[in-house]
C-alpha cells in the first residue's frame, strides 16, 4: 500500500486508491480568484468608507473666525476636511503660514477676521497653518488642499523663509524643521532633511491613503499626539475607546487655544536689528516651491492674489538691507511677469510688529484696510482673472 508524509507528526500514513492525496497542503480555507477579488473589494470599501463615516460622527462646525487649532497643526486630514467645508462657501480663502494664522493674536484678531469685520460679512476664511513654510505649503495644497478649486484665493508669501540658508533648508547639517511630512520625500533633495526611507515612504502613503491620514488624526486629536502602541504603554489602564468617546463629547481642540505669546512689540521683547543672510530668489528652495503652489492653484481654476509680507524692515541691519531690496525686486518681477495680481505689503509702524514678520492686532487691522482697498480695484470676487494685473503695482 502506498504511503504519504504526515506533515503534522513527521511520519507516514497509508493511502488507499480510494483516498487520493489532497490537492492542497494544510490550508483550512483556500480562496478562488473570484473570492480574492471580492475580499479585496470589501477591504478597499472599508478603507475608503471609515474616514468618510467618521466625518459624520465627529462634530465640526467652524465659525467665521475659525482657524486650524495649534494642537492640530500637523493634522492634515483635519485640514483637508476644513478645506472641503471652506470651499463650499462663497468666500475668499486666505492661505499662508503663521502670519495668516495669527501667531500673536486671538482668532477674532487675525487678518481674515479684520477683513470680515471691515467688509461687513463673512467673505474671508482663514486657511493659515501655524509653522507651515513654502516647501511644506506646496505639499499641503497639492495633497490635502484638493478642494481648493475654482475659488478666490488670497495667498501669502513670507520673505522670512529666504532670510538665511537655514530658513531656506539649504544647510547640509541635519536639523528638525516644521512639517517634514509635506516636503518632497524622494525626487527633490533637501540637504538638511535626512529622515530614513521608511519614514519618507510612510509620509507618501499618507498622502494617497485616507485611512492612514485618518489614523494620524486620531493620534493627534485623541491620543496625545502619539501612535496607539506608544499611548497604550503610557496609559496601560485606560480604555482607548473611552479616550475617543471623551474627545467626541468635548469636541476637537478649539481655535482659541493660542500659544499665549503676549502682545509686546519686538523692541519691547528686547529684540535688536539683525543681519539677515538673504538667499537670492533664483537659488531659493522656498521661493521655488511657492511658485509651484501658485501654479497648482492656477491649474485648478483658482483666481489668485498674492500678498507679500509685510516683513519688519525696521529689524533689518543696514548691512543686509541691500540684499533684501534685491530679493523684493526679484519676487515682484516674477509676479509681474506671470501676470499675477499682488500686493507688496506696506511697512507697518515699528511698534505693530511682534518680531521679524508677525504683526500685532493693530498691524493686522492696517493690513486689512490696505488689502480691501486693493481688492476694490479688481473685479468682484467670483470674476477675477488670473491674468488681471490691475493690482500689480505698489501702493
Amino acid at each position: 500500500m502506498a504511503t504519504r508524509p504526515n506533515t503534522v507528526v513527521g511520519e507516514t500514513i497509508p493511502v488507499s486508491p480510494e483516498d487520493p492525496e489532497p490537492a492542497f497542503g494544510s490550508n483550512a480555507i483556500r480562496l478562488s480568484c473570484v473570492q480574492w477579488v471580492i475580499a479585496a473589494a470589501i477591504i478597499i470599501a472599508v478603507i475608503v468608507s471609515i474616514p468618510i463615516l467618521w466625518e459624520r460622527i465627529e462634530p465640526f462646525e467652524p465659525t467665521p473666525s475659525y482657524r486650524v487649532p495649534y494642537a492640530l497643526s500637523n493634522d492634515y486630514w483635519h485640514f483637508a476636511r476644513y478645506c472641503r467645508q471652506a470651499a463650499k462657501q462663497d468666500a475668499v480663502l486666505v492661505v499662508g503660514d503663521s502670519v495668516i494664522w495669527g501667531e500673536y493674536v486671538a482668532p477674532t484678531e487675525t487678518l481674515s477676521a479684520h477683513l470680515n469685520a471691515l467688509s461687513g460679512g463673512e467673505r474671508f476664511v482663514n486657511l493659515g497653518v501655524n509653522g507651515i513654510h513654502p516647501v511644506a505649503l506646496a505639499g499641503l495644497i497639492a495633497y490635502y488642499g484638493r478642494a481648493i478649486a475654482g475659488k478666490d484665493v488670497l495667498l501669502h508669501y513670507n520673505p522670512l523663509w529666504m532670510s538665511s540658508p537655514r530658513h531656506d533648508l539649504q544647510t547640509d547639517k541635519e536639523f528638525r524643521f516644521n512639517h517634514p511630512e509635506l516636503v518632497p520625500q524622494f525626487l527633490t533633495r533637501i540637504p538638511c532633511y535626512k529622515d530614513p526611507y521608511a519614514t519618507r515612504f510612510g509620509a507618501v502613503v499618507e498622502r494617497y491613503l485616507p485611512l492612514r491620514a485618518w489614523t494620524n488624526h486620531l493620534a493627534i486629536a485623541y491620543f496625545d499626539n502619539s501612535d496607539f502602541p506608544a499611548w497604550a504603554v503610557q496609559h496601560p489602564y485606560e480604555n482607548p475607546l473611552k479616550a475617543i468617546t471623551l474627545g467626541l463629547t468635548a469636541e476637537l481642540p478649539g481655535p482659541d487655544a493660542t500659544r499665549d505669546r503676549g502682545s509686546a512689540s519686538w523692541a519691547e521683547r528686547g529684540i535688536t536689528p539683525h543681519r539677515f543672510e538673504w538667499v537670492e530668489a533664483d537659488k531659493s528652495f522656498q521661493w521655488r516651491f511657492f511658485q509651484r503652489t501658485v501654479e497648482v492653484l492656477l491649474e485648478r481654476g483658482n483666481r489668485v492674489v498674492v500678498l507679500v509680507g509685510p516683513f519688519n524692515e525696521h529689524m533689518i541691519a543696514p548691512e543686509s538691507r541691500q540684499r533684501y531690496e534685491a530679493v523684493k525686486r526679484d519676487i515682484e518681477a516674477w509676479l509681474h511677469k506671470q501676470r499675477i495680481p499682488y500686493l507688496m505689503g506696506v511697512l507697518l509702524p515699528s511698534e505693530q510688529y511682534a518680531d521679524a514678520s508677525h504683526p500685532l492686532r493693530e498691524g493686522y487691522a492696517l493690513i486689512a484696510k490696505e488689502v480691501l482697498a486693493r481688492l476694490a480695484r479688481l473685479p468682484k470676487p467670483g470674476s477675477w482673472e488670473p491674468v488681471d494685473v490691475a493690482w500689480a503695482s505698489r501702493p
